[in-house]
């Protein structure tokens, strides 16, 4: 397992687990900044590397996950990006009740097969029980993009209204990545530092 984690006092006992997603790492994005404005408020942050991102295999992945996110409880907060999102949400739906998670922020969500991305069909072809895991978070949030070439915005809508979530549309902001001109997520942290 790759894990990167901090040695940071955490705030009060928080902690935020990044979950990046296809094709993807830690160092990829925005996932470098947003670890090193985390750590810089006192939080610890644990960035997954999930095996063999440009060729996903479910098990190995929630493997990964579930290896870093331990127990949550009410000071952690989970942000997932793209196909890090329904790994994390099948992670959760498989933890024995009763858990609780402080918070989920989900980036460009979805949990269904992508005309765009056809290759990840295997990967997607169990869905995931979203309105019964709501039941266990806190705050949720999907954020979304009107220019996503590959999540359809009514993807990332119908997430959110499973998840009765909160929903965020960034103009412009493509899939959030270096190539849409995404590096940070000021907003995304404001979220986190405000709950």
């Amino acid at each position: 397992m790759n894990v990167t984690a901090s040695n940071v006092q955490a705030r009060t006992g928080e902690r935020v687990v990044i979950v990046h997603g296809y094709e993807a790492s830690p160092d990829a994005n925005w996932f470098p900044w947003l670890q090193n404005a985390l750590e810089a408020e006192g939080i610890a942050v644990t960035v997954v590397s999930l095996p063999t991102p440009d060729d996903p295999e479910k098990a190995a992945w929630e493997d990964a996950v579930s290896a870093a996110l331990a127990v949550p409880d009410a000071a952690t907060v989970i942000v997932a990006h793209s196909l890090g999102v329904v790994t994390v949400l099948r992670v959760l739906a498989a933890l024995p009740e009763p858990w609780e998670l402080g918070g989920l922020v989900l980036v460009a969500g979805f949990t269904e097969p992508l005309e765009a991305l056809p290759e990840l069909n295997g990967f997607l072809a169990a869905d995931v029980d979203v309105e019964r895991v709501a039941t266990s978070i806190g705050d949720r949030t999907v954020i979304r993009s009107d220019t996503d070439p590959f999540v359809p915005p009514a993807a990332s809508d119908d997430l959110a209204r499973r998840l009765d979530a909160r929903l965020q549309v960034y103009p412009g902001a493509g899939h959030f990545m270096t190539e849409d001109g995404v590096t940070s997520l000021p907003a995304l942290l404001d979220l986190i530092l405000s709950r």
